[in-house]
Order: structure tokens, then sequence, then C-alpha cells
């Protein structure tokens, strides 16, 4: 019988279609017409690939000396402008916000075949000190109240290239998914005195069927209320409202489960799509002891159509259990 489960940190509504599940192995892409292996080394239209590198764009690199392994750029074509003042304006039932903000560009890896799912962990590590490093220097922006870490991997995640690469966008304001979410932990918080993050931590690791798997710092979770097949979390065990508060240690083992994770789904459902984000603190709000950031990564193996977009519910044609226990043998050597 289908289920309507709820997601205990955002409260939303998911249907698990129990009825029309299909197995795990059945999300395996085998109409992928070239997993990211299979494309050339370097492409000398690419903009990312080396030799062809905008350097009037450069804001980071690493290392800094020698050939570059990870490099931030300006976007060239940015949703927003680093220039100009946060104006505000509102007349009569129209409001706006003068678009400005930071759009930046890891390029992950010089090779343009690769992928996270195949670097090795101290690629993977550096691509994470980088997103480290511009979101504290974004922050140091007193317009910006929000950063946005995220990857698009793939042409139904909205990547427009596939060189890999991830993006920074610093925004003026927060987004009201972002402050609905904190609201929701501010909720909990409040009603019960601890953090709805770490009580769904201690609930999950104690049921276990849902845990793909764990290492020092971190846990990664399909989701008991998942909106989409393979809907996975990776959170830190030790309670922390920001990215940027983790240390060297808790960044190598991010790197380390995350990659983890990205070679479950691309050894086990043929390199899928997916969309990858840090869900963390606003920029202002660091202190604000109930939140608790986590990693999403969302693969994209459905569609949202009429139902989704009428109710703002989603149907889950995948058992969370079920699709947990798939990755879980999974195996990455």
């Amino acid at each position: 019988m289908p289920e309507i489960r709820q997601n205990m940190v955002t409260r939303d509504w998911v249907i698990i279609a129990t009825e029309r599940a299909k197995r795990p192995d059945e999300y395996f892409q085998k109409g992928k017409k070239t997993t990211t292996q299979l494309l050339p080394p370097y492409d000398e239209k690419c903009p990312f690939c080396p030799g062809n590198e905008e350097m009037d764009l450069e804001v980071d690199r690493m290392p800094t000396s020698g050939p570059w392994q990870t490099r931030a750029v300006l976007n060239r074509f940015p949703a927003l402008s680093s220039h100009g003042p946060v104006l505000r304006m509102m007349d009569g039932v129209t409001r706006k916000i003068s678009g400005v903000g930071h759009h930046e560009v890891l390029v992950e890896h010089p090779i343009h075949n690769t992928t996270p799912a195949l670097m090795t962990l101290s690629q993977m590590e550096m691509v994470f000190r980088m997103f480290y490093n511009r979101g504290w220097d974004i922050c140091k922006d007193p317009r910006i109240e929000q950063i946005i870490y995220f990857r698009n991997h793939g042409e139904r995640a909205g990547a427009s290239l596939k060189h890999p690469h991830s993006q920074i966008i610093g925004l003026p304001v927060v987004s009201n998914n972002i402050r609905r979410r904190i609201d929701e932990m501010r909720r909990f918080f409040d009603d019960n005195g601890r953090c709805v993050i770490c009580t769904m931590l201690e609930l999950e690791l104690e049921a276990g069927a849902r845990i793909v798997t764990t290492s020092k710092h971190f846990i990664a979770l399909v989701l008991y209320a998942a909106a989409s097949p393979f809907h996975i979390w990776i959170i830190p065990r030790q309670h922390s409202v920001s990215f940027l508060y983790s240390s060297p240690e808790e960044i190598a083992d991010m790197a380390f489960i995350i990659r983890d994770i990205l070679r479950r789904l691309y050894i086990g459902l043929n390199d899928p799509d997916y969309n990858f984000i840090i869900r963390t603190a606003p920029v202002k709000e660091l202190s604000n002891d109930y939140l608790h950031w986590y990693v999403t990564l969302v693969p994209r193996l459905s569609r949202t159509a009429g139902f989704e977009l009428g109710s703002g519910m989603y149907i889950n044609p995948a058992l969370p259990e079920d699709s947990a226990e798939f990755l879980r043998q999974v195996r990455i050597t």
C-alpha cells in the first residue's frame, strides 16, 4: 500500500508509491549515450581545458604555482553582478532588489573526461578546500547574505558544459526555500530543546535500513521521505551550523565519503545525471545553534509533472530502504 511520509527536517510530505515502485537496478541508465570516462580527455573548444583558460577571470588556483589542479574563475555569464550596492525597491505590489552578488565557477580538474566519482581522494579534497576558501572570501562582502555551493552533472541536471566543474553563488538575500527550512529547524529546537538533524541521525543510525555508508565525521543516507529515487543526504555527525566551520580533517573526510557515494552511483546506475548542493547557514546567521549543515545529492532519475507542481508534494516510485540497500551492495573498488 502506498505511504505518505514526512521529512522531519523540512516537514515536506512525499508519496512513496509502493504500487508502482521499481526495483533499484531498473534505474540503471541503459540508454545513456556516453559515460563521462568515454569522453575525450581534452576538448579544444572547452574553455576549461588547459591552454584555453581565460586568465583574466581567475580568482584562485591550487596549487598556487606550477600546473593547476583546481581553479576558481569568475563566471563569464554571471547570474548576478559583482558591482553596485544592494538597493531595495517596493512600489505597490512590486518589490525588487538590485541583482548584485558573486557568481564563480570552480573548475575541478584539468582533464576533460573526469568527474568526482573518478577522481583520486586528494583531488576531491582539493575541490572542497577550494569551496571552503572561496566561501570565506565571499563572506567578506557585506552585501552577501547566503552562499550556494552546487554542482550540476549531466543535461537533466542543468549542466551546459561537460568539463568537471561546480559553481558558487553569493546572494544578497536569503531565499524563501532556505528561510522555510531554517524556520522548521528553529521550531523543532524551540519545542524539543535540540537539533532536528541530530535527532534524525540518532534515529536513522538505530534503524540502519536507510544508511548507505558512514565515515568518521559523516553519515550518508537515503531519506525516509525521499522526494525522488536515491535522494541522499550526507550529514556531519558533529553538530555544526556551517560548512565554513569545518576543520581540515573534516574536509578531507567529506571528500572521502562524497567520493564514495558518487562512485556507488556512477557504477551502480551508470553515471546518472545529478545535482549536488551544500546546504549551510546564511552568512550572517552563523551563531544560530539550531541549524545543522548538510549536503544534498539528487540523482535525476524521475521527472516532475502536474501533480508535483500543483501540490508541492512529490511522488517517489522507489522505496528508500531498497535504494539504500542497493547502494550498499555496489562494489566500488
